[in-house]
């Protein structure tokens, strides 16, 4: 049988998303006979990782191919599809530090990874290696089908669209499809019941459109009504609705992600959110993250990493399932550049909407003009984002301080001036900036 694809899964040396990605790919039957290639720069998790997938597709006799190398070049050779998940540097060290030094200096940023001063320093380390991994693919594969997972989405995506306008790309992220369940349990009906549409940018997104299924009409006048008591009163998997009760009680529309992540845009967030919350979930994803990590690292040394070889619940598996067979298939949540997908944004951004899969690619479907107030929430957050792609691509300290200034959680320039020399210094080792 003749290889299909190669799929190339960089960052594969972290280890829960290694193994969920090699894991969706060898449970596909469309992607039967394809080449799975692992690359990242840590040798000892991916030969960790390399082993533990070696394994489980020889006891259940599978038809793929399994790669392993640290040469990126060399990984990428003959890719059709690249799924990318890096992070640079000690990640939760830098987080913190991204959090806690911006509010030394009086920023009242909400949780410092995507939006504030800390997303601004994220993006300056992460968007650089990404953009080269982008130039490789260029070179040596131009016709494969990139999927980035890795945070600032939004800025990431925009940094590629711009310097790469031919590579085909997609974000992904599942903020929509982890929310869904709360309208659910709002409107207290099934979520099979319910039709959804939602958008924005990635982690300021909200629900546009709901409908009931069964009775053929609008339930956003329910989920309006019932809404701000249930969040409240909800006790469950959530820390953090503060803040997204009061935007839907405004503004008329839910979000579909929480306070610590709706909250990084915007400059009044932290008055009306739910900090203890926010803190709450950080502290939890990092102890999770670590422990799990710990674990996995444990049991892959043991020889029984086969096991744990296992389908996750993302979705980049489905999507190149979908490419292939020309599924046209609807993806409920992705980030593609706004070619006029919400008119009142500018063109040149990258925004979060449902989108068609077919042998092309994807399709961004339309979702017309945005709220009027939340479209201005927005609006500011892209020329943030404009400014620190700029910076990024011209590497200029000085646009970089811009986009600083022009966040909404910065309220003293004399501050900033500090802060953001503080930071250049303890970044010093993974950004270029002139």
């Amino acid at each position: 049988m003749t290889k299909k694809e190669k799929i190339v899964i960089i960052g594969a040396g972290s280890l829960q998303f290694g193994l969920g990605s090699v894991g969706s790919i060898i449970n596909s039957d469309v992607l039967q006979g394809s080449t799975i290639s692992l690359h990242d720069i840590n040798q000892t998790n991916l030969d960790l990782m390399t082993q533990s997938c070696k394994e489980a597709i020889e006891q259940k006799k599978l038809d793929f191919d399994l790669e392993s190398t640290i040469d990126r070049k060399k990984a990428l050779k003959n890719a059709t599809f690249i799924i990318n998940s890096i992070e640079v540097g000690d990640r939760f060290k830098l987080w913190e530090e991204d959090y806690e030094i911006p509010r030394k200096y009086g920023s009242n940023q909400f949780y410092g990874e995507n939006g504030g001063p800390g997303g601004l320093f994220h993006s300056l380390r992460v968007i650089p290696p990404i953009l080269e991994i982008c130039k490789d693919v260029d070179k040596i594969c131009p016709d494969a089908f990139f999927i980035n997972y890795s945070n600032p989405m939004s800025r990431i995506c925009l940094a590629i669209k711009r310097k790469f306008p031919s590579l085909r790309f997609v974000g992904l992220c599942h903020e929509f499809h982890g929310f869904k369940h709360m309208y659910s349990q709002i409107l207290q009906t099934p979520l099979v019941n319910l039709e959804m549409k939602a958008g924005g940018l990635n982690h300021f997104g909200v629900l546009l459109e709901i409908k009931y299924i069964d009775k053929k009409q609008d339930a956003y006048p329910d989920l309006r009504r019932k809404g701000p008591a249930f969040l409240r009163n909800y006790i469950g998997l959530i820390d953090d609705v503060d803040l997204i009760t009061y935007i839907l009680e405004k503004f008329g529309y839910i979000p579909y992600t929480q306070d610590s992540h709706y909250g990084e845009y915007i400059s009044w967030a932290w008055e009306k959110a739910d900090i203890e919350g926010a803190r709450k979930f950080y502290n939890g994803y990092k102890a999770i993250t670590l422990y799990t990590g710990r674990k996995l690292q444990r049991l892959l040394k043991r020889g029984k990493g086969a096991r744990l070889v296992k389908p996750d619940v993302e979705r980049a598996i489905p999507i190149i399932e979908g490419i292939k067979t020309d599924s046209n298939h609807e993806e409920d949540s992705v980030n593609l550049p706004n070619d006029d997908v919400i008119t009142n944004l500018p063109r040149d951004l990258v925004v979060e909407c449902p989108a068609i899969v077919n042998k092309n690619g994807l399709k961004a479907i339309k979702l017309g003009d945005y709220p009027k107030g939340l479209a201005a929430l927005l609006r500011n957050q892209a020329s943030v984002q404009d400014l620190v792609v700029e910076a990024i691509l011209k590497k200029s300290k000085n646009i970089a301080f811009q986009a600083l200034l022009l966040d909404p959680t910065i309220g003293n320039a004399s501050k900033a001036e500090e802060m953001f020399e503080e930071m250049i210094k303890i970044n010093q080792d993974y950004i270029d900036l002139q």
